[in-house]
């Protein structure tokens, strides 16, 4: 990462206390540096003494509430909320108090649901939560539960847009209360295994058949999702998908279709936390200081990506700084026949993983253009910025 960049810009729109603006500043560009979010990593990469550089850090994240400054990150204008889960493995540490048994049965770990918005082929993470099969046990609660805490951060917040999920969201309890709150949803339906297929009926009580050739589009609307949700199915097989593809939603079936199309293409915001931030190397003892590490990485994810794009975009596709606002705002201007390397890399990776090119002033204008712009995502729609 080229050591001319300055995060303090991107900071000042998101801390409200302007004496932790620099410090926050040189934790963002360290954690990005260290390409890791443990803080012993963090602090080599400060100038100065490591040992005075971690006793800032934890001084700091003491200070400030990191997971509720993540939901500043969220966009009010986004088209829809997407809600996704992963499993983060900690082999050397199965006593530590929040750490289970994932879904192997075997490894240890725990399970971090994030909400996010979309953003240019990833995603905007805004809130999560964490859990495993020890805390469910512990505090008397659920898997269940442990969502629709994550949902109700944003529950106000949806309005009628969908909140988009993945397979492992299926289950009964949450279709209902999706209904009863009156929350529009999209929801891919999992088929791996032929013996806990969906239990789908139409409004005869007769199963609804899910069977589609390749190249088709089948539409069922109105049945029932294991006999008490009303939903709309539709399924859809393309040459590019290896299997069929079938979505529920209470959407109009095409527009729910066309929603989670754009969903899949966001799932490289997790590989990215973990492959370039390495997030699974975080191995606090206390959940409360694991989470406020993990909002601090994904508050960097974000600032990083936001930066990143806006380096790739002047790269590689060619744009001006003027072009930018615009770019990042909304759909970039790339000819992307004239500039095909645009669509090899994402931002982070650009801005992590290669040299970039650019002089210290272009450097410092990409900077200050991207955070004003930023601004825009944290107050709102400020178009006066530009």
């Amino acid at each position: 990462m080229d050591k001319c960049i300055n995060f303090t810009e991107f900071m000042r729109y998101l801390l409200v206390n302007e004496g932790l603006v620099g410090k926050g500043a040189k934790i963002i560009r360290g954690l990005l540096e260290a390409q890791s979010p443990r803080l012993t990593n963090i602090s080599e990469k400060r100038a100065g003494n490591s040992a005075s550089n971690y006793k800032v850090i934890q001084r700091f994240i003491k200070k400030v509430d990191l997971k509720k400054l993540l939901m500043r990150l969220y966009q009010e204008d986004a088209e829809f909320i997407i809600g996704d889960a992963t499993e983060m493995e900690r082999y050397k540490a199965p006593k530590t108090s929040y750490v289970g048994i994932l879904s192997d049965g075997k490894t240890a770990g725990y399970w971090l649901m994030v909400l996010s918005t979309p953003f240019r082929g990833r995603s905007l993470p805004c809130s999560f939560v964490v859990y495993s099969s020890r805390t469910l046990g512990e505090q008397v609660t659920s898997r269940n539960q442990e969502h629709f805490r994550c949902f109700a951060v944003v529950k106000e917040l949806l309005g009628d847009r969908p909140l988009v999920l993945d397979r492992e969201f299926t289950y009964e309890e949450l279709m209902e209360v999706l209904n009863l709150e009156h929350i529009q949803f999209v929801i891919r339906l999992n088929l791996g295994d032929q013996r806990k297929q969906p239990r789908l009926i139409d409004a005869d009580g007769d199963p609804v058949k899910q069977f589609i050739k390749p190249w088709e589009t089948v539409i069922r609307p109105n049945v029932y999702h294991l006999g008490t949700v009303k939903v709309n199915l539709i399924g859809y097989w393309r040459k590019s998908l290896s299997k069929p593809l079938w979505v529920m939603t209470s959407l109009e079936p095409k527009r729910g279709l066309e929603i989670y199309l754009k969903r899949m293409k966001i799932e490289q915001t997790f590989r990215d936390c973990k492959d370039l931030l390495h997030l699974p190397k975080l191995m606090n003892m206390k959940q409360a200081l694991l989470e406020q590490m993990i909002a601090l990485s994904l508050l960097t994810y974000g600032v990083g990506v936001w930066f990143g794009e806006a380096i790739r975009d002047v790269t590689y596709g060619m744009l001006t700084i003027d072009q930018l606002p615009e770019a990042l705002l909304n759909k970039p201007p790339v000819d992307v026949n004239v500039h095909p390397k645009w669509l090899l890399y994402s931002g982070l990776f650009v801005l992590l993983k290669q040299r970039l090119r650019l002089s210290v002033d272009q450097v410092d204008a990409i900077a200050q253009t991207s955070a004003r712009t930023f601004a825009s995502l944290i107050f709102g729609d400020v178009r006066s910025f530009f």
